[in-house]
């Protein structure tokens, strides 16, 4: 069996893999990139790329059937096949940056075979056998689906398959009421479904109830039911006719059902055991530096047991970049990673929430927000529903949350604030161009200086001396 030598063996070609992969050949390490799937990972295929090429479709159809005064609303003619190809050309517009040829020209050896350790420096991938100096596990994961009776025998979709439906639900049942449940739930009811959203908890129960119910009720107004509180525990039915039993007894039927319950880092088949990698249900277990009991063996994105974002997986990207390819020290340290939900209103979250900030700081926690109604630019284009809430302890911010146009774009200068240690005095200070949604994050930073400013007796003092005897 053939067998390489190389410095670094990256398992998974998703966004984690390939960031580490990019930077360390480019930095002049060898390489060996192992994917078994399709390059790009679940990110490019069947995740973000797609979700976010639906859920424009959908706003374009939302922005006909609404209109704006002045302008009439129509109905929107949706031939969801057509929209389903510019989901798949959108993917094929990118991929040639995630793929096996580019990545062979930058110098990697890439090899398309599954990936299992046969010792605590070598892997096996097809008739291929690889010993490395460092290896990076970058598997990605799966999505999860529960233990429901029925579940083996019913049709469903999840976010792997339903980028592949090109007939239009009739009526689109979703098991989860998380940010992929939602974010598909609104993109199919504007596009033309009947939709109807269960969750055995809470709705985006994650989330700073003030600002997720916001989302609720906007979901609402649309006509998406939601169903909260009701765990389902029995599917049955056939194609075109899935039947949802809950826990209660009440029946829900309609023409297809998509599971968005959650996900399971996908770390089967790889023997592990035999590279000394400890490892649980949530994925493999390592410290801050992402090292896992095995010191040659590091663990990114969703396969290190933490965050599930595209966004954390370039981040560890870097991590290990540092150490394994530059032998310099790094850390990682998940309190300045941002999230968001895109839906329509968008929410965004970095750092602590209202609630986890009040548990940990207490008294010492002051709470400020700015709404979207007293911003000059959501006026203007009719989207002024919406918050800024910024966590504050003793003049810097430890925690941001953002419903309302854009939040998602929002979010990063309070990433950015919580991330460099920023005082709140820094971003009240920015000058933000007018007219902008960005002003309304300043405008939550001046709040926290507003009280002390407008309503101190003994400032007020000091302005009528200074006017008096100001030349």
């Amino acid at each position: 069996m053939p067998r390489i030598d190389t410095d670094i063996c990256i398992i998974g070609a998703g966004s984690g893999g390939l960031s580490v992969a990019a930077g360390a050949v480019q930095m002049g390490a060898r390489v060996v990139l192992i994917e078994a799937g399709e390059m790009g990972g679940d990110c490019l295929n069947a995740g973000c790329v797609p979700s976010k090429a639906l859920i424009a479709a959908a706003k374009a159809a939302e922005a006909q059937r609404r209109g704006f005064r002045g302008v009439a609303p129509v109905q929107p003619q949706v031939d969801f096949g057509a929209v389903k190809d510019h989901v798949q050309a959108v993917i094929a517009q990118i991929a040639p940056v995630d793929s096996q040829e580019r990545f062979e020209g930058l110098g990697c050896t890439v090899i398309r075979a599954f990936a299992r350790f046969t010792g605590p420096r070598e892997v096996q991938a097809g008739d291929r056998t690889i010993r490395a100096r460092r290896f990076v596990i970058a598997t990605g994961s799966r999505p999860l689906v529960p233990p429901i009776q029925g579940a083996d025998s019913v049709p469903f979709f999840t976010n792997e398959t339903i980028f592949d439906l090109r007939e239009r639900p009739s009526h689109l049942m979703v098991i989860g009421g998380g940010p992929i449940g939602l974010e598909m739930a609104q993109a199919h009811r504007r596009l033309g479904s009947e939709v109807t959203v269960i969750e055995g908890a809470k709705v985006l129960g994650r989330e700073d109830p003030e600002l997720s119910q916001v989302v609720i009720e906007a979901l609402t107004a649309e006509g998406i039911r939601l169903v909260e509180g009701k765990p389902v525990v029995r599917l049955s039915g056939a194609a075109g006719a899935v039947e949802v039993t809950l826990g209660d007894g009440q029946q829900i039927t309609g023409s297809h059902l998509l599971m968005a319950v959650g996900r399971k880092v996908a770390l089967e088949g790889m023997n592990l055991e035999a590279a000394g990698v400890d490892y649980t249900a949530k994925g493999v277990t390592v410290d801050a530096r992402l090292r896992s009991s095995n010191r040659r063996v590091y663990a990114v994105g969703d396969a290190a047991g933490g965050l599930q974002f595209t966004h954390v997986a370039g981040w560890h990207a870097g991590i290990v970049i540092r150490q394994a390819v530059l032998g310099l020290p790094a850390r990682a340290d998940p309190r300045a990673i941002p999230r968001a939900t895109y839906t329509d209103p968008e929410l965004a979250q970095v750092g602590l929430t209202e609630a986890e900030a009040r548990a940990q700081h207490g008294a010492a926690l002051t709470v400020v927000r700015a709404e979207f109604a007293h911003n000059d630019r959501a006026m203007a284009e009719a989207k002024a529903r919406g918050l800024v809430k910024v966590m504050v302890v003793k003049g810097r911010p430890v925690g941001a949350s953002i419903v309302g146009p854009q939040a998602g774009e929002l979010i990063g200068l309070w990433a950015l604030a919580i991330s460099a240690r920023l005082k709140l005095s820094a971003v009240a200070g920015m000058v933000a161009p007018y007219p902008t949604l960005g002003e309304v994050s300043k405008r939550a930073a001046g709040a926290y200086f507003g009280p002390k400013l407008f309503e101190s007796a003994a400032l007020k003092r000091l302005v009528r001396f200074v006017q008096r005897w100001l030349p």
